[in-house]
């Protein structure tokens, strides 16, 4: 398919590239030459302010033609039911410019302009664009880019593109890896103290014995998540924490032999990454140190990371990661919220905007969180169920990729997570039923 753009920026290619290509699976090619264009045979896509006869015509709203960051005078009204960004008028095929839209959700736009943080140096998702319109439990970007396809498919309905299907990807991470076992003596003492407030009923007796290593400690629920990923065929990831133990860091030492067992013995079986501790995400050189750590540790270089608490900050933490070679994150997601933070159901790439360049480094969102259903909203393990099964339906409809966060201390049926490894089970279920 031919595409004509007055300008062709590196904001267009970019979206263009995940648009046309990535979601659509459409081969494209991008000219700037009216004449070229006019010339051109087969499908054509006209994306400039210019009406040209029998071609797809999208009319850009400016955002892609800009060098600069600045806040967005938009509002999202609906259109076929969906809530849709960057209005252009009735005279076009589409009366909003989708390419526009999209990519402002999946650069995370609005977190580069100056924000209010939480405690913990995050984005609060109740100041963003799509909660505040009440789309943020939509993935927007997919809907726009079917719309798209459908619009490009009456026009042209030889073009190929591509057969899409749902699929998951369960990702866990390792924050504590045992509540009680493998730590050093000053750490066990405390632990076997207040254990009980997180442990619910353990004896004190019991609770020596995990640490001894005669009773299974609660949290170590690593062959049961291995075993269901198995037996019902989905993928998985694995990110586990090495860093010093500190108030928010609650692993033990990397040194530990039973630790590094645990991360080799899953390094060979399934997928691995990183899971950047607390301090890290303020400190280049004690991320560099972690990252060394699990590199010894699995014996090849690592590509994968989620930052723990969610922490991360535009463009930097990015950056970062590719500074480290990193190709694939986890983190695109909201702790306190459910939903699409970047209102799409799909990885993709990251857009630096400062740079203005597309990079390496896949952003592979998820959609919600043990942690957000329990602690956050509060939620019955039935209730959260049904709300789980409404992100796998909305995940569903444009066939895209379902993500969860969970922890290995969530199954362990224990104090506030009794009753949820059912439902890490039944969510699981529900991929081949919703």
């Amino acid at each position: 398919m031919l595409v004509y753009s007055e300008k062709i920026t590196s904001r267009f290619q970019y979206i263009s590239r995940l648009i046309l290509d990535e979601l659509l699976g459409v081969n494209f090619q991008i000219v700037s030459s009216r004449d070229s264009f006019e010339k051109g045979t087969g499908p054509k896509l006209n994306y400039s302010s210019i009406d040209i006869p029998d071609c797809v015509w999208i009319k850009p709203a400016g955002l892609l033609f800009e060098t600069s960051i600045r806040e967005q005078d938009i509002y999202a009204p609906a259109w076929k039911d969906k809530r849709v960004l960057f209005i252009t008028g009735s005279e076009p095929d589409m009366p909003y410019d989708p390419f526009s839209a999209a990519f402002y959700m999946v650069t995370r736009y609005e977190e580069y302009l100056p924000h209010e943080v939480d405690e913990h140096g995050r984005y609060d998702p109740r100041d963003s664009f799509a909660y505040q319109n009440d789309f943020l439990d939509y993935p927007v970007v997919n809907y726009w880019v079917l719309e798209l396809g459908k619009l490009l498919k009456t026009k042209y309905p030889r073009l190929k593109m591509k057969r899409r299907s749902f699929s998951a990807i369960l990702t866990i991470d390792i924050d504590q890896p045992f509540a009680l076992a493998h730590k050093g003596i000053l750490r066990t003492l405390s632990s076997v103290i207040q254990a009980p407030s997180r442990l619910g009923i353990y004896s004190g007796k019991e609770r020596l014995k995990m640490v001894f290593g005669k009773l299974r400690d609660p949290y170590d629920t690593y062959e049961l998540l291995h075993r269901i990923h198995q037996q019902h065929n989905v993928e998985s990831v694995y990110f586990f924490q090495v860093g010093k133990p500190g108030k928010f860091d609650k692993n033990i030492k990397p040194s530990r032999r039973a630790y590094r067992k645990l991360i080799t013995s899953f390094a060979k079986r399934t997928r691995v990454g990183l899971h950047p501790s607390y301090q890290s995400n303020e400190n280049f050189d004690i991320l560099k140190q972690e990252y060394d750590i699990l590199f010894d540790i699995i014996g090849k270089p690592v590509q994968r990371s989620r930052q723990h608490f969610l922490r991360l900050k535009f463009p930097g933490t990015y950056r970062n990661l590719i500074k480290l070679g990193i190709t694939e994150d986890y983190t695109m997601g909201f702790a306190s919220e459910p939903g699409f933070r970047a209102g799409i159901a799909d990885p993709f790439y990251f857009y630096d905007l400062k740079k203005e360049e597309q990079t390496g480094l896949k952003i592979f969102p998820f959609q919600l969180m043990d942690g957000t259903l329990n602690q956050h909203k509060e939620l019955e393990p039935e209730e959260a169920l049904v709300k789980i099964e409404f992100y796998i339906k909305r995940v569903r409809s444009v066939n895209g990729t379902f993500m969860s966060l969970w922890h290995n201390s969530s199954l362990s049926e224990k104090g506030e997570w009794e009753g949820w490894s059912r439902v890490y089970l039944d969510m699981i279920k529900s991929f081949d039923s919703v």
